[in-house]
């Protein structure tokens, strides 16, 4: 069976407030970790009352911290809000503390709309147009040290200075990144939970262009999908609701907190809204856990990932941990002896 991890975003529900949703994530780590999941990563957003985390790295130590058996990355540092060596700093320091268990999930959009990215960088050295692939290089010249002589970096050094950078991945959602990742010789993710681009179109373009490097000798692809489990089809469809809702309030730009399944189940929904529900549920996999399975093996079978990398944004904290454990089991993961 394919390796299956988690993707997180710290879901804020109408019934959960943010502290509360950082602290569920940190719950939910915990009960992923004797799944038999490979890893758990979190997401970076800004200025959206639906997603509680801004500071991955800060919630990797917090999580690393609790669990012993999952590794734990950004999904991703979105690096055009950050100077590089701050990247560099803070990762080397995280690997330093847990060896062996951190990633570096990198993406190259601002992870929020126009005037919080300028708040975000109004003190960075911006650069005109989309500056992901130098900073990318400057992160890459902190691990290497190759500044080169007479440059005002040369004798600067990341610290800890005695421990690597954790393997990066590119994320994306079009053929840019699969390209980019291809190249460098680094990891890719896809993110068809949102994306418009084909996912095997980006997955096959990622591994049939990979160029082995000092980083990685051979490609190694993640599809994130968007999951919703339960016992039967019926109660998975209930959970679903609240996904439906929501994601179409994302599409008139109300980034809204997750609603209730009660509030999603009396929406008045016009025929416009219905059709464009079933639109959006072309990037969500819902049903019981044969359901599941079945929908998904149809997308392994045609894009080849090495790995599932699973969001699953319900109402119900528990709800959402019974999901992961229910897709645990139907995709054979073995659970640790703990």
């Amino acid at each position: 069976m394919i390796p299956l991890s988690v993707l997180d975003l710290s879901v804020v529900t109408t019934g959960t407030k943010p502290a509360a949703a950082l602290r569920n994530s940190i719950d939910l780590a915990r009960h992923i970790d004797g799944l038999g999941y490979v890893r758990y990563w979190l997401a970076e957003h800004h200025n959206l009352a639906s997603v509680a985390s801004p500071a991955p790295d800060v919630m990797i130590g917090q999580i690393a911290a609790v669990t012993q058996n999952i590794r734990v990355g950004s999904g991703g540092v979105m690096l055009p809000n950050h100077a590089p060596l701050v990247v560099a700093e803070r990762f080397k320091m995280l690997e330093a503390l847990f060896p062996g268990r951190i990633d570096l999930g990198l993406g190259r959009a601002p992870g929020t709309d126009g005037a919080t990215a300028y708040a975000l960088r109004s003190r960075l050295d911006r650069r005109e147009g989309d500056d992901f692939l130098e900073r990318l290089h400057e992160l890459i010249l902190w691990e290497t040290r190759e500044f080169p002589a007479g440059h005002p970096y040369h004798n600067v050094v990341a610290m800890p200075d005695d421990t690597r950078l954790p393997p990066i991945w590119l994320l994306g959602s079009s053929d840019y990144s699969s390209e980019l990742a291809a190249q460098v010789g680094m990891g890719f993710a896809f993110a068809h939970h949102f994306a418009s681009h084909d996912a095997v179109d980006a997955m096959v373009h990622y591994r049939n262009r990979f160029q082995p490097s000092a980083w990685r000798a051979s490609p190694h692809a993640i599809l994130a999908v968007a999951v919703i489990t339960a016992d039967t089809d019926e109660e998975a469809e209930q959970l679903a609701s609240s996904f439906d809702l929501n994601r179409l309030r994302r599409d008139r730009g109300q980034y809204l907190p997750l609603p209730s399944v009660e509030e999603a189940l009396a929406y008045p929904y016009s025929d416009a809204e219905r059709t464009s529900i079933l639109r959006n549920r072309s990037r969500l996999f819902v049903g019981s856990p044969a359901t599941v399975q079945k929908k998904l093996q149809l997308l392994i079978e045609a894009s080849k990932p090495d790995e599932l990398m699973v969001i699953t944004a319900v109402y119900d904290h528990e709800a959402r941990k019974k999901s992961y454990s229910l897709l645990a089991e139907a995709f054979g993961l073995v659970k640790s002896a703990a």
